[in-house]
């Protein structure tokens, strides 16, 4: 229950703190780029239950307001209403043709409690941030700025500070999860923060792939999963005492003095308090280049010329038959996007199990092009369904997750149109994308295609990478079927494992900063390799065991050319390589493909 704030005249009502999300679910992902997490009616077309919350209220009259979202403007899917003390409020928020925006409610006569209720219309992803009730009518600010937020939340301007620590990774996915861990088991005092609910990123249950590339003993240690398919990592961590997990939280800031990270500040999703941390060494394991994109992440756009393409994002979907006819509404907002595409291949089957098949029909449209495909193309693989690749990743995240979900349900509607498929209905729809391409940073060394292809040996090659050079290449912009890849390279080289270098795996120009995972210091074709999860935990491997050796020598990142014998030892407790020779870096190792 909300409590009565300092100012009665004034109440701001986060949806993300209701006392009871009923069928709602909480989307924290797009914090950064729209200013807050928001509860997210997920229903695959069928209403969800109710999200309550009950607030102290002085007796009076209030003007209400609701932040919403109309998702597809003209076609209002995500429409719901406000329920005041049992009574519906007139309007049905999400359908005013805005992006996210205050939508006046109503004026209600209140007394000292009042209970408020999310009510889902239509099941298709009506979306409410915050609500508003205001004494004096005066409206909420329009960019619901978070100075604003904290301020009628009675939360603090400054961040609490939590401390410190020897080492803190940011990102809890496979990669993360690995760093976090070998810190731990080193004896090092280490944070793991992580803005989803559950660890795993793009292999957690909120997800489902498994991991490729070089995996070894620590990494399948942690892609264990439970029998409701999340990952072994959160127990493993929580077992190590020297570890602190935070979830649900998302880093908003750093703090950084002559060219070194001093703290980071992160934000609860649901409280929305702010804390601060401190550490010696930092590792970024987002993917995203979070900690200093801004200053010193590689940028996505080329120093001339051609338009970039990066790897876009992919959503996961599971359908099945049931024992009797199932409905599913018209989706022509839906159909906008799919046309008559009508093939549902590329389902997870379940966590960790992705390309499965899945009903398809003859096109109603136009004949299929599917003819003119390479044969690899017709293949029911999850990725195929990928979408973004020529937009910012960082602005667009929800746009490009919306738009698959409009791709996806309008196939299924499309499919269902045959008798044969009355009984499809829709098990499980992720609304959590699988991530795709973001920035690099920059090392003191750019690993490229060429050194991989020649297994180039490196002084300072600390850890193994294998598997193939997987590149996705869209379709044209106007393209008919444009959430579809037009071409996969899957490029397999020899088979062989090559050396990554320490060099790759710090930032040149950030002191104490290491990076692990899909966003080290690589070109973009070798980058297509090292982006897979195993290949990142042997990154998170080597980047953990510098930290401890940092600590150890008080040295930096950089420091460690002089300690890289025992650098390499340390990694070889955790990689589960075997004939390993420090001396003369001989090593063979065992990859997921």
């Amino acid at each position: 229950m909300c409590s009565l704030p300092q100012d009665p005249t004034e109440i701001l009502v986060e949806a993300e703190a209701f006392d009871d999300y009923g069928g709602w679910v909480m989307d924290s992902q797009f914090d950064l780029e729209m200013g807050s997490p928001y509860l997210l009616a997920h229903g695959n077309g069928v209403p969800v239950a109710d999200a309550t919350t009950v607030i102290d209220t002085l007796p009076g009259l209030y003007h209400i307001w609701v932040r919403a979202k109309d998702w597809v403007p003209g076609h209002h899917p995500g429409r719901f209403t406000l329920m005041v003390n049992e009574k519906t409020l007139e309007p049905q928020f999400g359908a005013n043709d805005q992006d996210w925006s205050w939508e006046y409610g109503a004026a209600v006569a209140l007394g000292s409690k009042t209970k408020l209720a999310l009510h889902d219309l239509t099941g298709f992803c009506g979306r409410c941030d915050a609500i508003f009730l205001s004494r004096t009518g005066e409206p909420p600010r329009s960019d619901a700025a978070r100075s604003w937020r904290r301020t009628l939340r009675g939360l603090p301007q400054a961040p609490t500070n939590m401390g410190n620590f020897d080492v803190i990774v940011v990102g809890g996915g496979i990669v993360g999860s690995a760093a976090a861990l070998v810190a731990a088991r080193l004896g090092n005092r280490v944070a793991l923060i992580h803005n989803r609910p559950v660890l795993g990123g793009n292999g957690s249950v909120e997800i489902g792939l498994r991991p490729r590339g070089v995996t070894g003993p620590l990494i399948d240690e942690i892609s264990q999963r439970h029998s409701n398919g999340d990952l072994n990592a959160e127990s493993l961590l929580r077992a190590e005492s020297n570890a602190t997990v935070l979830l649900e939280h998302t880093v908003y800031d750093t703090i950084t003095r002559d060219s070194t990270i001093i703290s980071l500040d992160a934000r609860d999703a649901r409280t929305g308090r702010e804390i601060r941390l401190s550490a010696t060494s930092f590792i970024d394991c987002s993917g995203k280049c979070i900690l200093v994109k801004s200053e010193y992440g590689e940028s996505l756009a080329p120093l001339e010329g051609d338009d970039y393409i990066h790897h876009g994002h992919t959503l996961f979907f599971r359908t099945s038959m049931a024992n009797s006819a199932t409905p599913f509404p018209d989706v022509p907002w839906a159909r906008e996007i799919s046309k008559d595409y009508s093939n549902l291949g590329g389902q997870l089957v379940r966590p960790g199990i992705e390309n499965g098949p899945g009903p398809a029909t003859p096109l109603m449209g136009e004949l299929d092009p599917s003819a003119s495909l390479r044969q690899r193309m017709k293949l029911p693989l999850t990725h195929f369904w990928e979408y973004g690749q020529r937009l910012d990743p960082y602005t667009t995240g929800e746009h490009v997750r919306d738009y698959l979900l409009r791709a996806i349900y309008g196939t299924f509607w499309n499919v269902k149109q045959e008798l044969q498929y009355a009984n499809l209905k829709l098990e499980w729809v992720a609304f959590v994308a699988a991530q795709g391409e973001f920035r690099r940073y920059e090392g003191d060394y750019v690993l490229s295609e060429v050194d991989i292809r020649t297994h180039k040996q490196f002084l300072d090659g600390v850890v193994q990478n294998d598997g193939a050079f997987c590149l996705h290449y869209p379709a044209e912009e106007d393209a008919k079927y444009d959430f579809r890849l037009k071409h996969w390279e899957w490029d397999e080289r020899d088979k062989k494992p090559y050396d990554i270098p320490f060099r790759c795996l710090y930032s040149k120009n950030i002191s104490n900063l290491m990076m692990a995972g899909k966003h080290i210091s690589v070109t973009h074709v070798a980058g297509s390799n090292t982006k897979f999860m195993g290949n990142g935990g042997q990154h998170a491997i080597a980047t953990a065991a510098a930290a401890h050796l940092c600590e150890k020598y008080d040295t930096t990142p950089r420091g460690m050319i002089n300690h890289i014998s025992e650098l390499k030892v340390l990694c070889s407790r955790f990689t589960g390589l075997v004939n390993t020779d420090p001396i003369n870096d001989q090593s063979t190792s065992m990859a997921k493909l």
